[in-house]
């Protein structure tokens, strides 16, 4: 399976505890890495003020992460997010060469 360069932001929910930011940040770098993926680099932007109100909030926890991986991988990282409480949004791109 070929490795592709992809980009991935997350919104959490801003009433999170840093040691909570700081647990799925690492969860969702684990899954990477577990499912053979390489990590470039993890940027957190921080508590942001939201382009428009999402479930009555406002703010949000922003962190951007650039990986390399497969499609299936991003299969899984999708699955997760969809499934794990404190994400508000998700996305993750395909990176041009």
């Amino acid at each position: 399976m070929a490795t592709r360069k992809y980009e991935t932001m997350f919104i959490l929910r801003p009433e999170l505890e840093e040691p909570q930011q700081t647990a799925l940040i690492d969860r969702f770098s684990n899954l990477i890495t577990e499912n053979g993926g390489e990590i470039v680099k993890v940027d957190r932007w921080g508590k942001r003020r939201l382009t428009y109100e999402i479930d009555k909030l406002r703010e949000g926890y922003y962190v951007v992460i650039k990986f390399t991986g497969d499609t299936e991988l991003e299969k899984e990282l999708t699955r997760v997010y969809r499934i794990t409480d404190g994400v508000i949004r998700n996305i993750i791109v395909l990176e041009e060469d």
